[in-house]
């Protein structure tokens, strides 16, 4: 019987918080680029060709779409063992363990991982997928076309899923910048 294929943060258990570097959207408040937590995976099934990830916030909520796209990476090659904290793939260019990985646009429509600003609960549910090929989804990736090029190739799939909580209100200064206010122990902190 085969092991179960997993997917694992050193940064966050299943269904545990998020730390919050992970979660706020820095390229909002205008200070610090994004930064990915990360992950690491087990048990590729036999015969996998790449992977892919999409991260998703699969909490409902009237003021954001559902599911909101923060990241969408594919063809990872299936000898990766996981992605670093912080990965992009501009920083990996000519890195030939990295193989052709392509980052596609998040629904911010920039490429690569947005962290979200949560208000309330923000629920963050990272889905790799096993392919049985790499995929043909051209220059600009995004989650429908991966969705769509990953139909029928499907060999497994793990989730990781990790909150983001705390926010009270985000709202642009004079700047236009988010600036999130935080909950620590029953006081409202300013980011």
């Amino acid at each position: 019987m085969a092991e179960e294929f997993r997917l694992v943060s050193n940064a966050f258990g299943h269904e545990n918080r998020i730390p919050r570097k992970y979660c706020v959207g820095q390229h909002q408040a205008g200070t610090l680029p994004d930064m990915s937590p990360p992950l690491e995976w087990y048990n590729v099934p036999d015969g996998t060709e790449s992977l892919a990830l999409i991260v998703e916030n699969v909490a409902e909520s009237p003021d954001s779409p559902v599911p909101e796209v923060h990241w969408v990476v594919a063809n990872i090659p299936p000898t990766l063992k996981g992605l670093p904290e912080g990965f992009n793939h501009k920083q990996i260019e000519g890195d030939k363990q990295y193989g052709d990985i392509q980052e596609g646009v998040n629904d911010s429509k920039m490429p690569g991982y947005r962290g979200p600003i949560p208000v309330g609960d923000t629920v963050l549910e990272f889905r790799l997928y096993a392919l049985d090929s790499k995929m043909k989804v051209g220059k600009k990736v995004t989650k429908d076309k991966l969705l769509d090029a990953i139909d029928g190739h499907i060999l497994g799939e793990a989730v990781l899923v990790g909150h983001c909580h705390g926010l009270e209100k985000a709202e642009p200064d004079k700047r236009g910048f988010i600036s999130p206010r935080f909950h620590v122990d029953g006081q409202s902190l300013s980011h």
